[in-house]
């Protein structure tokens, strides 16, 4: 994707905050769509055409957790949830509702931006002919698609980057830091929970039993990996 004509939608309460984010993405030439409710975010998202969504968690009214769960329910479009506690449930809630990834307020406006551009970078490989089939569940890189006993699985696209990783390699331990590097072009710099919820996310997806995987499994002390 290129990274023009973007559009992104931050919700967030703190009037403050919101123009400082709006000024910060609109240097970088992106169009920024604000709200400053969850209830008014969604109902933009519904007729704006969005490339990223920046949500807040305390919001008057639905909170971020809730907007996050109704965006995702229909659409893969990359959500950012902020935070102003990274040691709490919060980060670990906020990626279970949906959110490809997190910033902790106080955050300068260029790793947001950095954040963004990573997320926006995060498209469907396009490996040509790729085509990989591991018992019940078939992936076709090329395409973005994914299936489970011949039934499609619809899957986020950091989701989808993270099993195209793994399956690239079938039998290959990839430490979290590989991951975050990988998929979230993060490197050492980034979170393992952000593997760890998206790991448990897949599963439910993929998995026939998430709580006894098949096909992505833990190898303990060193990460994961796609079971041959």
């Amino acid at each position: 994707m290129a990274l023009v004509d973007i559009r992104i939608l931050t919700v967030e309460d703190d009037d403050g905050i919101r123009t400082a984010v709006k000024l910060a993405l609109e240097d970088e030439g992106w169009e920024v769509v604000e709200a400053d409710n969850g209830e008014d975010a969604l109902a933009l998202f519904t007729k704006t055409p969005t490339d990223v969504v920046l949500i807040d968690i305390m919001l008057p009214g639905i909170d971020g957790f809730e907007v996050c769960r109704s965006v995702r329910k229909n659409s893969d479009v990359p959500i950012v949830m902020v935070t102003a506690r990274a040691d709490t449930h919060d980060v670990v809630a906020g990626l279970e509702a949906g959110a490809d990834d997190y910033l902790t307020k106080p955050f300068a406006p260029k790793e947001l931006s950095a954040r963004i551009r990573a997320l926006l970078r995060r498209v469907r490989p396009s490996d040509s002919g790729s085509h990989l089939v591991f018992g019940d569940l078939e992936i076709i890189a090329d395409e973005g698609v994914v299936r489970k006993g011949g039934e499609e699985v619809h899957l986020t696209k950091t989701e989808f980057r993270l099993l195209v990783e793994l399956a690239t390699t079938p039998g290959r331990v990839y430490s979290r830091e590989v991951l975050l590097e990988r998929v979230w072009e993060y490197g050492y710099f980034g979170d393992g929970r952000l593997v760890d919820v998206h790991i448990r996310r897949l599963r439910t997806k993929i998995e026939s039993d998430a709580a006894n995987p098949q096909h992505v499994v833990t190898v303990r002390g060193l990460g994961y990996k796609l079971q041959t």
